[in-house]
Protein backbone atom coordinates (compact mmCIF):
# COMPACT_ATOMS: atom_id res chain seq x y z
CA UNK A 1 0.00 0.00 0.00
CA UNK A 2 3.02 2.32 0.31
CA UNK A 3 4.65 1.41 -3.01
CA UNK A 4 3.88 2.95 -6.40
CA UNK A 5 5.08 1.77 -9.80
CA UNK A 6 5.90 4.30 -12.50
CA UNK A 7 4.29 3.24 -15.75
CA UNK A 8 6.43 5.48 -17.95
CA UNK A 9 9.65 4.83 -16.02
CA UNK A 10 11.40 8.22 -15.77
CA UNK A 11 15.10 8.04 -16.59
CA UNK A 12 18.16 9.50 -14.91
CA UNK A 13 19.60 11.48 -17.82
CA UNK A 14 22.05 13.59 -15.83
CA UNK A 15 23.98 13.28 -12.58
CA UNK A 16 26.84 14.92 -10.71
CA UNK A 17 28.67 14.50 -7.41
CA UNK A 18 30.97 16.86 -5.52
CA UNK A 19 32.74 16.11 -2.22
CA UNK A 20 35.23 17.51 0.24
CA UNK A 21 38.91 16.46 0.48
CA UNK A 22 38.34 13.95 3.29
CA UNK A 23 35.57 12.28 1.29
CA UNK A 24 37.77 12.21 -1.80
CA UNK A 25 40.32 10.15 0.13
CA UNK A 26 37.72 7.47 0.91
CA UNK A 27 36.85 4.28 -1.03
CA UNK A 28 34.59 6.12 -3.52
CA UNK A 29 37.13 8.85 -4.28
CA UNK A 30 37.80 7.80 -7.86
CA UNK A 31 34.07 7.81 -8.71
CA UNK A 32 33.21 11.37 -7.62
CA UNK A 33 33.05 14.02 -10.33
CA UNK A 34 34.81 16.72 -8.30
CA UNK A 35 36.87 16.73 -5.10
CA UNK A 36 37.31 20.09 -3.35
CA UNK A 37 40.80 21.14 -2.22
CA UNK A 38 39.48 22.34 1.15
CA UNK A 39 36.17 22.59 2.99
CA UNK A 40 35.84 26.35 2.55
CA UNK A 41 35.82 25.96 -1.24
CA UNK A 42 37.14 29.51 -1.71
CA UNK A 43 34.34 31.08 0.37
CA UNK A 44 34.35 33.08 3.63
CA UNK A 45 32.00 30.76 5.53
CA UNK A 46 31.15 27.07 5.49
CA UNK A 47 27.52 27.90 4.76
CA UNK A 48 28.56 29.75 1.61
CA UNK A 49 30.77 26.79 0.70
CA UNK A 50 27.82 24.41 1.04
CA UNK A 51 25.72 26.60 -1.23
CA UNK A 52 28.52 26.75 -3.78
CA UNK A 53 28.67 22.94 -3.72
CA UNK A 54 24.96 22.79 -4.49
CA UNK A 55 25.30 25.25 -7.37
CA UNK A 56 28.18 23.31 -8.89
CA UNK A 57 26.22 20.05 -8.54
CA UNK A 58 23.33 21.60 -10.48
CA UNK A 59 25.61 22.90 -13.24
CA UNK A 60 27.41 19.56 -13.45
CA UNK A 61 24.17 17.60 -13.73
CA UNK A 62 22.91 19.98 -16.42
CA UNK A 63 26.11 19.54 -18.44
CA UNK A 64 25.87 15.78 -17.97
CA UNK A 65 22.37 15.85 -19.46
CA UNK A 66 23.20 18.38 -22.17
CA UNK A 67 20.64 20.85 -20.80
CA UNK A 68 20.51 24.54 -19.89
CA UNK A 69 18.98 25.90 -16.66
CA UNK A 70 15.85 27.07 -18.50
CA UNK A 71 15.29 23.50 -19.72
CA UNK A 72 14.49 22.40 -16.16
CA UNK A 73 10.83 22.59 -15.18
CA UNK A 74 11.26 22.07 -11.44
CA UNK A 75 13.93 21.80 -8.77
CA UNK A 76 13.34 19.52 -5.77
CA UNK A 77 15.92 20.08 -3.06
CA UNK A 78 16.61 19.96 0.64
CA UNK A 79 19.47 20.00 3.14
CA UNK A 80 20.20 19.90 6.88
CA UNK A 81 20.44 23.61 7.67
CA UNK A 82 17.65 25.60 9.31
CA UNK A 83 15.06 26.67 6.73
CA UNK A 84 16.96 24.52 4.15
CA UNK A 85 18.81 27.67 3.09
CA UNK A 86 21.40 25.95 0.91
CA UNK A 87 18.63 24.56 -1.29
CA UNK A 88 16.49 27.70 -1.34
CA UNK A 89 19.37 30.03 -2.15
CA UNK A 90 20.54 27.67 -4.90
CA UNK A 91 17.06 27.74 -6.43
CA UNK A 92 17.19 31.52 -6.24
CA UNK A 93 20.48 31.56 -8.15
CA UNK A 94 19.07 29.46 -11.00
CA UNK A 95 15.62 31.08 -11.08
CA UNK A 96 13.92 27.69 -11.37
CA UNK A 97 10.48 26.67 -10.07
CA UNK A 98 11.26 25.13 -6.71
CA UNK A 99 9.89 22.81 -4.06
CA UNK A 100 11.87 22.62 -0.83
CA UNK A 101 11.91 19.21 0.84
CA UNK A 102 13.10 17.97 4.20
CA UNK A 103 13.63 14.32 4.97
CA UNK A 104 16.97 14.80 6.73
CA UNK A 105 19.40 12.27 5.25
CA UNK A 106 16.58 10.53 3.34
CA UNK A 107 16.07 13.64 1.18
CA UNK A 108 17.71 12.13 -1.93
CA UNK A 109 15.12 9.35 -1.99
CA UNK A 110 12.29 11.76 -1.14
CA UNK A 111 13.22 14.06 -4.03
CA UNK A 112 13.59 11.14 -6.46
CA UNK A 113 10.24 9.66 -5.45
CA UNK A 114 8.48 13.02 -5.73
CA UNK A 115 10.29 13.96 -8.94
CA UNK A 116 9.57 10.64 -10.61
CA UNK A 117 5.89 10.95 -9.70
CA UNK A 118 5.68 14.41 -11.28
CA UNK A 119 7.58 13.38 -14.43
CA UNK A 120 5.64 10.12 -14.79
CA UNK A 121 2.39 12.11 -14.67
CA UNK A 122 3.47 14.10 -17.71
CA UNK A 123 3.08 17.44 -15.97
CA UNK A 124 6.84 18.10 -15.87
CA UNK A 125 9.45 17.33 -18.51
CA UNK A 126 12.81 17.71 -16.75
CA UNK A 127 13.13 17.71 -12.95
CA UNK A 128 16.32 18.11 -10.97
CA UNK A 129 16.69 16.43 -7.56
CA UNK A 130 19.35 17.88 -5.28
CA UNK A 131 20.68 17.49 -1.76
CA UNK A 132 23.88 17.56 0.24
CA UNK A 133 25.56 18.32 3.55
CA UNK A 134 28.70 19.89 4.96
CA UNK A 135 30.60 18.66 8.01
CA UNK A 136 31.34 22.09 9.42
CA UNK A 137 27.84 23.56 8.98
CA UNK A 138 26.11 20.51 10.45
CA UNK A 139 28.49 20.21 13.41
CA UNK A 140 27.94 23.73 14.66
CA UNK A 141 24.20 23.59 14.11
CA UNK A 142 23.48 20.19 15.67
CA UNK A 143 26.38 19.64 18.06
CA UNK A 144 29.15 21.96 19.23
CA UNK A 145 31.34 24.76 17.88
CA UNK A 146 34.24 23.25 15.96
CA UNK A 147 36.70 25.26 18.06
CA UNK A 148 35.83 23.20 21.15
CA UNK A 149 37.39 20.07 19.67
CA UNK A 150 34.95 17.78 21.47
CA UNK A 151 35.83 14.12 21.77
CA UNK A 152 33.72 11.87 19.54
CA UNK A 153 32.04 8.80 21.00
CA UNK A 154 32.36 5.36 19.36
CA UNK A 155 28.74 5.36 18.09
CA UNK A 156 29.08 8.72 16.35
CA UNK A 157 29.37 9.29 12.60
CA UNK A 158 31.08 11.91 10.47
CA UNK A 159 28.80 14.27 8.55
CA UNK A 160 30.00 14.17 4.96
CA UNK A 161 30.91 17.26 2.99
CA UNK A 162 29.22 16.23 -0.24
CA UNK A 163 26.37 16.97 -2.62
CA UNK A 164 24.68 15.20 -5.49
CA UNK A 165 22.23 16.18 -8.23
CA UNK A 166 20.07 13.98 -10.47
CA UNK A 167 18.01 14.99 -13.50
CA UNK A 168 14.88 12.97 -14.30
CA UNK A 169 13.14 12.92 -17.68
CA UNK A 170 11.06 10.70 -19.94
CA UNK A 171 13.42 11.52 -22.81
CA UNK A 172 16.96 10.22 -23.21
CA UNK A 173 18.88 7.26 -21.82
CA UNK A 174 19.91 6.16 -18.35
CA UNK A 175 18.85 4.12 -15.34
CA UNK A 176 15.09 4.01 -14.93
CA UNK A 177 13.18 4.91 -11.77
CA UNK A 178 10.75 2.00 -11.64
CA UNK A 179 9.17 2.12 -8.16
CA UNK A 180 9.11 4.12 -4.95
CA UNK A 181 8.14 2.95 -1.48
CA UNK A 182 7.21 5.85 0.78
CA UNK A 183 8.24 5.17 4.36
CA UNK A 184 6.52 5.84 7.67
CA UNK A 185 7.98 7.76 10.59
CA UNK A 186 9.26 5.17 13.06
CA UNK A 187 10.48 5.95 16.58
CA UNK A 188 12.03 3.37 18.91
CA UNK A 189 12.74 5.94 21.62
CA UNK A 190 16.44 6.58 20.93
CA UNK A 191 17.50 9.91 22.50
CA UNK A 192 21.26 9.83 21.91
CA UNK A 193 22.12 12.40 19.22
CA UNK A 194 25.49 10.68 18.82
CA UNK A 195 23.87 7.41 17.78
CA UNK A 196 22.03 8.20 14.56
CA UNK A 197 22.37 4.65 13.24
CA UNK A 198 20.26 3.22 16.06
CA UNK A 199 17.63 5.93 15.57
CA UNK A 200 17.30 5.36 11.82
CA UNK A 201 17.63 1.58 11.53
CA UNK A 202 14.01 0.82 12.57
CA UNK A 203 12.62 3.05 9.80
CA UNK A 204 14.86 1.37 7.22
CA UNK A 205 13.67 -2.05 8.41
CA UNK A 206 10.03 -0.97 8.24
CA UNK A 207 10.39 0.42 4.71
CA UNK A 208 12.23 -2.65 3.44
CA UNK A 209 9.66 -5.01 4.96
CA UNK A 210 6.88 -2.97 3.39
CA UNK A 211 8.61 -2.93 0.01
CA UNK A 212 9.09 -6.69 -0.05
CA UNK A 213 5.47 -7.22 1.04
CA UNK A 214 4.03 -4.75 -1.47
CA UNK A 215 6.02 -6.08 -4.43
CA UNK A 216 6.26 -9.76 -3.55
CA UNK A 217 9.98 -9.58 -4.22
CA UNK A 218 12.78 -11.09 -2.19
CA UNK A 219 16.11 -9.40 -1.38
CA UNK A 220 17.84 -11.68 -3.90
CA UNK A 221 15.91 -9.98 -6.74
CA UNK A 222 18.30 -7.02 -6.55
CA UNK A 223 21.94 -6.82 -7.56
CA UNK A 224 22.43 -4.20 -4.85
CA UNK A 225 20.40 -3.13 -1.82
CA UNK A 226 21.97 -0.03 -0.30
CA UNK A 227 20.82 1.99 2.70
CA UNK A 228 21.80 5.60 3.18
CA UNK A 229 23.90 6.36 6.22
CA UNK A 230 23.18 3.90 9.01
CA UNK A 231 26.89 3.41 9.57
CA UNK A 232 28.46 0.28 10.99
CA UNK A 233 26.26 -0.02 14.09
CA UNK A 234 23.02 0.99 12.36
CA UNK A 235 23.58 -1.51 9.55
CA UNK A 236 24.10 -4.29 12.09
CA UNK A 237 20.89 -3.29 13.89
CA UNK A 238 19.00 -3.31 10.58
CA UNK A 239 20.16 -6.84 9.80
CA UNK A 240 19.01 -8.01 13.24
CA UNK A 241 15.60 -6.31 12.92
CA UNK A 242 14.98 -7.90 9.52
CA UNK A 243 16.11 -11.35 10.63
CA UNK A 244 13.61 -11.14 13.49
CA UNK A 245 10.94 -10.77 10.79
CA UNK A 246 12.27 -13.63 8.69
CA UNK A 247 14.11 -11.53 6.10
CA UNK A 248 17.82 -12.12 5.66
CA UNK A 249 19.85 -9.73 3.55
CA UNK A 250 22.74 -11.30 1.67
CA UNK A 251 26.05 -10.12 0.25
CA UNK A 252 24.13 -7.79 -2.08
CA UNK A 253 23.40 -5.49 0.89
CA UNK A 254 25.58 -2.56 1.88
CA UNK A 255 25.30 0.82 3.62
CA UNK A 256 26.71 3.99 2.07
CA UNK A 257 27.76 5.46 5.40
CA UNK A 258 29.52 2.28 6.52
CA UNK A 259 31.58 2.16 3.32
CA UNK A 260 32.13 5.90 2.84
CA UNK A 261 35.41 6.27 4.73
CA UNK A 262 38.36 4.00 5.46
CA UNK A 263 39.18 2.80 8.97
CA UNK A 264 42.22 5.03 9.04
CA UNK A 265 40.11 8.17 8.58
CA UNK A 266 38.85 7.96 12.17
CA UNK A 267 35.13 8.46 11.56
CA UNK A 268 33.98 5.99 14.24
CA UNK A 269 30.85 4.31 12.75
CA UNK A 270 31.25 5.88 9.31
CA UNK A 271 29.61 8.68 7.37
CA UNK A 272 26.27 10.46 7.74
CA UNK A 273 24.48 13.45 6.23
CA UNK A 274 22.40 14.06 3.12
CA UNK A 275 25.54 14.11 1.00
CA UNK A 276 26.50 10.49 1.68
CA UNK A 277 23.75 8.70 -0.26
CA UNK A 278 23.40 11.58 -2.75
CA UNK A 279 27.06 11.47 -3.77
CA UNK A 280 27.27 7.66 -3.84
CA UNK A 281 24.14 7.44 -6.01
CA UNK A 282 25.29 10.10 -8.44
CA UNK A 283 28.74 8.62 -8.82
CA UNK A 284 29.37 4.97 -7.99
CA UNK A 285 25.85 3.52 -8.39
CA UNK A 286 24.85 5.29 -11.59
CA UNK A 287 28.24 4.70 -13.22
CA UNK A 288 28.11 1.00 -12.31
CA UNK A 289 24.59 0.74 -13.73
CA UNK A 290 25.57 2.39 -16.99
CA UNK A 291 28.41 -0.12 -17.32
CA UNK A 292 25.94 -2.96 -16.80
CA UNK A 293 27.54 -4.13 -13.55
CA UNK A 294 24.30 -3.44 -11.65
CA UNK A 295 20.97 -3.89 -13.39
CA UNK A 296 18.55 -3.76 -10.45
CA UNK A 297 19.23 -1.55 -7.44
CA UNK A 298 17.14 -0.85 -4.33
CA UNK A 299 18.25 2.56 -3.00
CA UNK A 300 17.09 3.21 0.58
CA UNK A 301 18.37 6.46 2.19
CA UNK A 302 17.55 7.00 5.86
CA UNK A 303 16.87 10.17 7.84
CA UNK A 304 16.80 11.19 11.51
CA UNK A 305 14.03 13.75 11.96
CA UNK A 306 15.58 15.61 14.87
CA UNK A 307 16.15 19.24 15.75
CA UNK A 308 18.42 20.82 18.33
CA UNK A 309 15.42 22.21 20.22
CA UNK A 310 13.60 18.90 20.41
CA UNK A 311 16.75 17.07 21.52
CA UNK A 312 17.47 19.64 24.24
CA UNK A 313 13.92 19.15 25.51
CA UNK A 314 14.48 15.41 25.83
CA UNK A 315 12.50 14.29 22.79
CA UNK A 316 13.38 10.99 21.12
CA UNK A 317 14.63 10.85 17.53
CA UNK A 318 12.12 9.66 14.88
CA UNK A 319 13.42 8.14 11.67
CA UNK A 320 12.12 7.91 8.13
CA UNK A 321 13.28 5.99 5.08
CA UNK A 322 12.11 5.79 1.47
CA UNK A 323 13.04 3.16 -1.10
CA UNK A 324 13.70 3.74 -4.81
CA UNK A 325 13.93 0.93 -7.38
CA UNK A 326 16.38 1.65 -10.17
CA UNK A 327 16.74 -0.59 -13.20
CA UNK A 328 18.90 -0.40 -16.28
CA UNK A 329 16.48 -0.94 -19.12
CA UNK A 330 18.07 0.81 -22.08
CA UNK A 331 16.24 3.66 -23.83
Amino acid sequence: MQTIEFKRRPKIIGSYSIVGPKEGQGPFGSFFDYVMKNDLFGEKTYELAERKMFEQAVMGALQSAGLQPNDVDLMLAGDLLNQIISSSFTARAFNMPYLGLFGACSTMAESLATGATLVDSGHFGNVICLTGSHFSTAERQFRFPLELGNQRVPTSQWTATAAGATILSLEGKGPQVVMATFGRVIDYGVVDVNNMGAAMAPSAADTLLTHFKDTGRKPSYYDLIVTGDLGKLGAEILLDLLEDKGIKLGLNYSDCGHCYYTRGQDTMCGGSGCGVSASVLNSYIIKKMKKGEYKKVLFVPTGALMSTTASQQGESIPGVSHAIVLEMGGV
